[in-house]
């Protein structure tokens, strides 16, 4: 059960809230850097060279997962990540230069708790403030 919560937590707090293209602020040079879900312990390290990010396990609550490198597009990015026989899109928005939202836009197998539990679920992720 808590590796099944931990994965819940990797898919909703790895991606985001879409704001009307016309309202959103290029806020894509702020991706770098590390990001904390929240009110928890997850942290990942987030580097961009060009449109290509790569997000790096630092505090990952005792679960390994993988993800690929991803295009970033503004100020969204979708990560495809692996955990446990369950594939997801993580996608996030930078909402402010220390602000993320967000979700899983996809997760299969659809029937594993992990994604059900995923679905319409949200997360914040705030900057790291470097030492």
């Amino acid at each position: 059960m808590i590796k099944l919560l931990r994965f819940t937590l990797l898919l909703a707090s790895l991606s985001g809230l879409s704001l009307p293209a016309a309202a959103q602020e290029d806020l894509s040079q702020h991706w770098n850097g590390g990001w904390s879900a929240d009110g928890t312990l997850f942290q990942i390290a987030v580097s961009v060279e060009g449109d290509v990010m790569r997000v790096q396990q630092v505090e990952s609550l005792g679960f390994v997962w993988t993800s690929e490198d991803a295009k970033v597009d503004g100020n969204i990015v979708q990560v495809k990540v692996e955990y446990a026989g369950v594939t997801g899109i993580i996608q996030a928005e930078l909402v402010d230069p220390d602000t993320a939202i967000v979700f899983a836009a996809t997760c299969v197998p659809e029937f594993m708790v992990v994604c059900a539990l995923a679905k319409g679920r949200q997360a914040l992720f705030k900057r790291v403030p470097a030492n």
